[in-house]
């Protein structure tokens, strides 16, 4: 089921009934339909001597216009157990109980139903968090009390209490205007990853791994100015922002590698285009937000990475996020490119990492990273958020959120300096250019597969498989071979003809005068054991047919007649795909996607080498 479909089942506006006018809820939305955004298994641990609690699940659901924090009864808990309900699935509501708990609302889920054929989808909209409205009188609860929703730590990151000196006043007044008290007493540390809008009256300690510089914009609306920070503590990582007062009071507060107390910010729902932390939520700094350097910075971790392998880049999806690690090979010179759609000037500089999965990577830094880098070649670097492009099979680029340390104190970076300094130094190292080739140059698994291979095997099937496939494309669809995109740095999204000349792309909220077209396609291809469906994006489309999607719609308008040849030019070619297998919703059947994440011509060279090898295996001699 498509987006579009699972959005119109929703029951937006049932929270807001459900809370605010249960007497009329049943007749208005008699079975609601939800999303499930998380899932969190309740941590809770019993008292010495009592018998262990039945587990207790968290959940939250969103009706696209609000979200609201829930529970889910244990005589539900089969859904979790059956790998039914997942995060981002939809949902029938089909008893429930709405309570209020300590000014929250709270829904407590007694029996529900997974909406499968809606699918799993990323979040729909951009839901607020339901604000309870006041009540009086005693409200009756099912729910304990004491700790839950953020109050209660998880055992993972138990709470603690830590001496603090002082509290610094209100934070919007910045600077000159904070009042501060030297009263001393002991506060409650919370770990981040208890943090929730509904947790309150917290506080975090917390190191800053990085801060970015001051952003402005300019709309008709006014002018604003922003900046972030990622936050991180024993038990995880989240993204704070200010804007406007709190950019001005905090940014010269909050420096990279030191360790602050901070308290009383909003916690909303993370936007994850902007963000490379593996966190849920995000902070808000607000006028009342309380931030104090600590005095002791040793008892909070300095970075947490989560490292992915040279050699593993080509299985990990396009446009993902990841660290790496790797000794420096090569580092190229800083260059100055410019934007054709903004016509801004952007400093770049390429660098060659290797480790020891035997493979190399090139890796682009940007701004003043790239202008001020000074690593020696030979130096470990540690690389945190970088994202994985398919350009030339696989590169990375580091992201403006992103860090990068040299020589790190870490186990990691001592390991692979000991492996270079006595052997890595003379390896000769494999690309991703053309993964077709590698398996007995690696050592590794070739990950080749005929067309009845991949159907055999159900690739796709259980879990999202990759595999390369030697195939000659014998098809293409002509019908919807590109789309009017947005032209943009950054920015793919489908434009919209506004019939005045000129194309909207509702994402950036900007006008182009023409659009910038790119192919997404379907193809047929074959070899000697059958054919398959590809579907693929711009980068193996130009690869297909010779030219961008630009230059083929400028033909298709000007002389369309030269199309069919076009495309029967491209057909018979064979070519080296990597693709990927994964299950996917056509309607209200399931079929397994194969998608096209990069292609190359083929190397004969490398292919007659691979087949002269198989020859000496199976014992044959010329």
């Amino acid at each position: 089921m498509s987006v579009a479909g699972a959005q119109q089942a929703i029951t937006q506006g049932a929270l807001d009934a459900i809370f605010n006018d249960p007497e009329n809820a049943d007749q208005r939305f008699p079975v609601p339909v939800l999303q499930c955004l998380q899932i969190k298994p309740l941590g809770a641990q019993p008292a010495q001597g009592q018998p262990a609690q039945p587990e207790r699940y968290r959940v939250v659901l969103s009706d696209i216009r609000n979200y609201v924090q829930c529970m889910l009864a244990t005589q539900a808990n089969h859904v979790i157990h059956d790998n039914q309900l997942v995060r981002g699935c939809v949902v029938r509501i089909k008893s429930y109980q709405a309570n209020l708990v300590k000014g929250k609302n709270v829904l407590i889920v007694l029996d529900l139903e997974v909406a499968s054929e809606l699918g799993a989808h990323d979040r729909i909209g951009e839901p607020a968090p339901f604000e309870a409205r006041p009540q009086t009188g005693n409200t009756s609860t099912a729910i304990g009390g004491s700790g839950f929703y953020g109050a209660k730590p998880e055992p993972s990151a138990p709470i603690k209490k830590e001496p603090m000196s002082s509290h610094m006043g209100l934070g919007g007044g910045g600077g000159g205007n904070n009042t501060a008290t030297t009263s001393r007493g002991n506060i409650v540390i919370y770990p981040i990853e208890s943090l929730s809008p509904y947790a309150h009256k917290w506080t975090i300690k917390a190191r800053v791994t990085s801060k970015s510089d001051i952003k402005t914009w300019h709309k008709a609306s006014g002018d604003g100015k922003l900046f972030s920070v990622n936050l991180l503590d024993e038990s995880g990582e989240i993204k704070a922002t200010g804007f406007n007062e709190q950019c001005d009071a905090f940014y010269e507060l909050l420096q990279e590698g030191q360790v602050y107390y901070i308290s009383t910010c909003r916690v909303n729902l993370a936007k994850k285009q902007f963000s490379n932390l593996p966190n849920d939520y995000e902070l808000a700094f607000e006028r009342e937000t309380l931030i104090e350097k600590a005095e002791d910075q040793a008892s909070v971790p300095q970075v947490r990475f989560n490292f992915v392998n040279i050699s593993e880049l080509q299985a990990v999806e396009k446009d993902a996020t990841v660290d790496v690690v790797g000794v420096l090979k090569e580092v190229g010179e800083a260059s100055q490119i410019t934007s054709k759609s903004t016509g801004k000037f952007y400093e770049k500089r390429e660098l060659t990492i290797v480790d020891d999965s035997q493979f190399s990577v090139r890796l682009t830094i940007w701004g003043k990273t790239a202008t001020t880098f000074a690593a020696q070649p030979e130096s470990v670097v540690a690389f945190k958020g970088v994202k994985v492009s398919d350009f030339g099979g696989r590169s990375l680029s580091l992201l403006a959120s992103g860090t990068m340390a040299v020589d790190p104190d870490i186990e990691e970076a001592h390991r692979l300096k000991g492996w270079y300094d006595s052997q890595g130094r003379t390896d000769s190292f494999n690309t991703h250019n053309n993964m077709s080739s590698m398996g007995s140059a690696t050592g590794r698994q070739d990950q080749t597969k005929c067309v009845s291979q991949v159907k055999d095997e159900n690739l796709g099937m259980d879990n999202t498989d990759y595999f390369t496939l030697k195939a000659t494309i014998v098809y293409i669809r002509q019908e919807s071979f590109a789309y009017p995109a947005c032209s943009s740095e950054g920015c793919n999204k489908k434009v919209v003809d506004q019939g005045d000349g000129t194309w909207r792309c509702e994402k950036c909220d900007i006008a182009h005068a023409r659009p910038l077209y790119r192919y997404i396609m379907s193809l047929n291809v074959n070899d000697h054991t059958g054919q398959l469906w590809l579907s693929c994006f711009d980068d193996v489309g130009r690869i297909v047919m010779g030219m961008s999607a630009d230059e083929l719609m400028e033909i298709k308008e000007n002389d369309e007649d030269r199309i069919p040849a076009l495309f029967e030019a491209a057909n018979c070619t064979k070519l080296t795909f990597v693709c990927r297998a994964k299950m996917d919703m056509y309607g209200e059947n399931q079929r397994v996607r194969y998608h096209v994440m990069s292609a190359s011509q083929l190397d004969y060279k490398n292919e007659a080498l691979k087949l002269a090898d198989m020859i000496k295996q199976f014992g044959i001699s010329s």
